[in-house]
């Protein structure tokens, strides 16, 4: 074959080549979805149990009160949500989660735990002591499929930080509970709900911190009433759904509050940033605290931010207003090169 005909007969070969490359349909780069906020209680009852108002009641108040998703969480009452996500439920709006509260005791002391999303009632397990017990109730909400949280652990004064540092798959733990029995601040020697969570962290625990209103009052209300409004969680997620509801809990991408709002939280390699939602007149103090319950660093700004040097074993954030209300955010465990 003449030179010259080979040339371009391999010229031709890379036209057709390169038309075929450019007919190629290119596949489109999607952006990740972005997050948004949604409020939502995870702890709450109804006739079912010992509350004073039908479930379609309870959820509707949370609704109306620019809550996002709930949790109805009746004691050994798994309640089920189809029906009232027919009458409730919003696209990206509102939605109802299973749940159920876990209840047993140990001797005379109160043992709860809540399931959130399992796929079925939990019937509450027995144990030979509160260890026991404890863990066959977490044991048994993580074969249900759900998420396992240990409730109000001062209620009764019935679990300790010695008692929970002991228990094995542990999700999440209250920290503030709106219910005017449970001693969140603990006292007369006994610890609060931040001690405990701190001594969890602190033994290398990775359990995340929760606030709920426990509400049973919802006709009446009163100090001496559990009523809603109190507590909350503020969970990033891309869509308002169960599963990402679920996955935001699992993994700390969420913030708990009594009244505080956070607009954005970054936690990134040893570094921590908040930007706090200003109220009218309102001062802000925000605590970082590591192992032990340690404050690392105080902030009085609005952008408060932590720089965790190698060996911090964890740090949270923990936000103060001038008016008594907090947030708590989840801790960064641990940071690099402890």
């Amino acid at each position: 074959m003449p030179r010259s005909l080979a040339f371009r007969l391999a010229f031709l070969v890379l036209a057709c080549a390169m038309l075929a490359l450019s007919l190629k349909p290119q596949r489109e780069i999607v952006a990740p979805a972005a997050k948004r906020w949604f409020k939502g209680n995870l702890h709450t009852h109804t006739l079912n149990s010992d509350g004073d108002s039908a479930p379609l009641d309870v959820a509707r108040w949370y609704k109306e009160n620019g809550y996002q998703f709930l949790v109805i969480s009746d004691h050994n009452v798994f309640t089920e949500t189809t029906t009232l996500n027919a009458a409730l439920a919003e696209e990206q709006k509102f939605l109802l989660v299973p749940g159920e509260e876990v209840t047993t005791r140990s001797g005379t002391l109160p043992v709860h735990l809540n399931a959130y999303n399992p796929r079925e009632l939990v019937p509450p397990a027995t144990g030979a002591n509160l260890g026991e017990l404890l863990q066959n109730n977490i044991d048994a909400i993580l074969r249900a499929g759900g998420l396992p949280s240990l409730n109000h652990p001062n209620y009764g004064w019935a679990v300790s930080s010695s008692d929970a540092l002991r228990l094995q798959g542990l999700a999440l733990i209250e920290v503030y509970n709106g219910h005017p029995l449970v001693h969140n601040r603990g006292g007369g020697g006994s610890e609060s709900l931040d001690q405990i969570w701190d001594v969890l962290l602190t033994g290398g625990k990775q359990v995340r911190g929760i606030a709920v209103d426990d509400a049973h009052h919802f006709k009446k209300v009163g100090r001496e009433l559990a009523n809603p409004g109190r507590g909350w969680v503020q969970v990033h997620c891309t869509e308002l759904s169960a599963k990402e509801i679920m996955r935001a809990l699992a993994s700390g991408d969420f913030y708990a509050s009594t009244g505080v709002v956070l607009d954005d939280v970054q936690v990134g390699v040893g570094v921590y940033r908040l930007r706090i939602h200003a109220a009218p007149t309102m001062k802000y103090t925000t605590y970082f605290v590591g192992a032990g319950g340690k404050v690392l660093a105080k902030s009085y700004e609005l952008t408060p931010s932590y720089a965790a040097a190698a060996g911090v074993k964890y740090v949270r954030a923990r936000v103060e207003a001038s008016n008594g209300d907090n947030a708590w955010t989840q801790p960064l465990f641990p940071v690099p090169g402890a």
